[in-house]
């Protein structure tokens, strides 16, 4: 009777396990970046997922973490010209990241010298 109970929790977490892989799969093949509440244009423009913008952005970790003060750095700087301003628009108005400091990462245009405006943010 013990085994029952343990049994459907276990099938009902591979089923949700499996469930978010097939919508995080299906995002990344269709290069659709998830819902948000951006202007048309915004998004638009991004060619990118969120995910593969997030990983884009590796490099300025250190200079986005809470309360660092390290400056960005010329590979996180290359890669914030490269993304763009649709694409980390789209980031300051995703899910909070964990270990990112949100106002920080805004700032990362005007810190590298980038020639966009900085992002309208929806909260």
């Amino acid at each position: 009777m013990i085994m029952k109970p343990m049994r459907v929790g276990l099938a009902m977490t591979l089923l949700m396990t499996i469930t978010v892989l097939t919508i995080v799969t299906a995002q990344q093949e269709d290069q659709q970046p998830p819902p948000l509440m951006l202007p048309v244009e915004e998004v638009g423009m991004c060619s990118r997922t969120f995910f593969s913008a997030l990983v884009q952005l590796i490099p300025c970790r250190a200079a986005v973490a809470p309360f660092s003060p390290i400056p960005p750095t010329e590979s996180c700087c290359s890669a914030v010209v490269t993304l763009g301003r649709p694409c980390l628009c789209l980031l300051a108005n995703g899910p909070p990241l964990s270990g990112i400091d949100r106002s920080m990462a805004l700032q990362l245009p005007q810190r590298c010298f980038a020639n966009f405006p900085p992002c309208d943010v929806i909260n």
